[in-house]
């Protein structure tokens, strides 16, 4: 019996920005008696059929987005003899269309971590369940990726996990229902010791892959002392207490590391974090902006971002204390109208935004979006080669629109054309050429031109291209791009780095405390 783990995906571009973690630490679940299970990510290769032979044991992560490639490849390795299992946020929310659509045995459910050790046992001694929920694991309980079953030399990028779960409670996201509003943080220790050992294997490039790095504000502790909780007070300070811990640590990597990750905006309130983030070598961050104008937060529910020129000041304070910004924005909200494509774009710039994103509004399952545009559509809905639209990802990717929710006043072909546009202006040689000079050298500016036109294509073209001959022309760019990015962000093996240490002297207790804002 041999077990293959799978990244499902229609698109390979045989070089990865960043590596799927979860196949990893899916590995590390893999019980040593079992062998090493063989890795298939798709966005470097497709699954090689003849690999598959009966008696083996295929998982299947997926979301949304790559479901149906996900149910292709199940189904294909039932027909070969394989038992079939599937897992992530997708088959969570849809188990029972996992077993039917993806021809799967048995679905996981929540976090994989222990769960997976008892389905392989389960199918060894022909007991397999249909269901198992390995709910939210406790965050001392997450287990550390298997780094050494990496192939070498096609990622870019690595990536580590410090916490899972997010408290906030955005429209369009499901990570706070599908992961908890409590986030599990792991200790500095457990994601140091991972980090150093992807540093050993030539990676100085890492993401901290989390849902939101700054899972405690400010105003989180100023709201549980005027509740005079003190127990809640007491944990939130603990909390920020081990972020700091962590990027101690951090801090102590070699000079050259290169960290990202994602944040909220109410980081940039928060200056001593800001500051620590520089110290520990956190040089950018996936911001979520979605929206410039107040009415376009309302509509998302994260109306405790700013707008207008006061979100053009706050965006600037990340890159004033060193964290250069990834801003994410959403096109198609009801409140969008023509002008919001250009003022968006020119916020972006006026904000001096590193790296900008612009995605269409897609209703993802498990959201708050998606609830209310199941139940507006009820009874109404398109059906496109006998698949109701409420349930899109079932639908061949080049027979589904590009918009989903219908907008008040512009056609989905208008968003998705003003949408392209604004990818088009923002990342024009002239404009890409203006921002690289947040790097010194010449070689780092035309390395940041490469970077900003691999990530258009990766982000933009294959991804809000009408046919499949787009799509496919920007997949060979793509892969060209990429296999000379790749050379840029690697860097020679370091086998003998040490695991960094916190000094004697610990955190204080009331880390960065003395700049909170009354």
């Amino acid at each position: 019996m041999r077990i293959f783990l799978v990244n499902p995906s229609d698109v390979a571009f045989g070089v990865g920005v960043i590596t799927p973690r979860w196949l990893y630490v899916l590995a590390a679940a893999t019980p040593e008696r079992y062998g090493d299970p063989v890795i298939v990510d798709e966005t470097l290769e497709s699954i090689d059929p003849e690999r598959i032979q009966p008696g083996d044991v295929v998982g299947i992560g997926i979301h949304t987005a790559n479901a149906l490639r996900g149910y292709q490849v199940g189904k294909m390795a039932r027909e070969r003899g394989a038992t079939v299992v599937y897992g992530g946020i997708h088959s969570t929310l849809y188990p029972d269309e996992a077993r039917e659509q993806g021809h799967g045995h048995a679905v996981v459910k929540g976090d994989g971590d222990a769960a997976w050790g008892m389905v392989l046992d389960d199918c060894v001694k022909g007991e397999l369940k249909p269901l198992y929920d390995g709910g939210r694991v406790n965050a001392g309980k997450f287990l550390p990726a298997r780094w050494d079953l990496l192939p070498a030399d096609r990622y870019m990028w690595a990536s580590v996990q410090t916490v899972r779960g997010c408290p906030k409670h955005c429209s369009f996201c499901s990570v706070w229902r599908t992961d908890g509003q409590k986030p599990r943080q792991r200790t500095g220790n457990a994601v140091i010791e991972e980090i150093v050992q992807l540093r050993r294997l030539g990676y100085r490039f890492i993401a901290l892959a989390d849902d939101n790095f700054y899972p405690v504000t400010l105003k989180d502790i100023q709201l549980a002392e005027r509740q005079g909780n003190e127990a809640r007070v007491a944990e939130l300070r603990a909390m920020r207490e081990e972020r700091f811990a962590l990027m101690e640590l951090l801090a102590q990597l070699p000079s050259d590391t290169i960290l990202f990750t994602q944040i909220t905006m109410e980081a940039a309130e928060d200056t001593a974090f800001l500051d620590a983030m520089r110290k520990a070598r956190i040089k950018g961050a996936l911001v979520g902006v979605e929206a410039v104008t107040p009415e376009g937060l309302k509509t998302v529910y994260k109306d405790f971002n700013l707008s207008g020129e006061d979100l053009v000041t706050r965006l600037r304070l990340f890159k004033e204390h060193g964290v250069h910004v990834l801003g994410s924005f959403i096109f198609g909200l009801a409140s969008d109208r023509k002008e919001t494509f250009d003022a968006t774009a020119d916020l972006a710039k006026r904000a001096e935004l590193t790296f900008a994103q612009f995605v269409m509004m897609t209703p993802f399952p498990g959201t708050v979006d998606f609830e209310r545009w199941e139940k507006t559509a009820e009874g109404k809905v398109p059906v496109v080669e006998g698949v109701p639209l409420t349930r899109y990802w079932l639908i061949p990717g080049h027979r589904r629109p590009k918009l989903y929710m219908p907008h008040p006043s512009m056609s989905a072909d208008e968003i998705r054309m003003r949408t392209q546009g604004v990818w088009d202006n923002y990342y024009k040689l002239p404009e890409i050429w203006k921002r690289a000079k947040c790097v010194k050298s010449v070689k780092a500016r035309l390395a940041f031109v490469f970077i900003s036109k691999l990530y258009r294509q990766m982000y933009a073209n294959t991804g809000i291209a009408t046919d499949s001959a787009r799509r496919k022309s920007a997949n060979r760019w793509a892969r060209l791009t990429g296999s000379i990015c790749l050379r840029l962000f690697r860097s020679k093996p370091m086998p003998e780095l040490a695991v960094p240490q916190l000094p004697e002297t610990a955190i204080p207790a009331t880390a960065g405390l003395t700049n909170i804002r009354m």
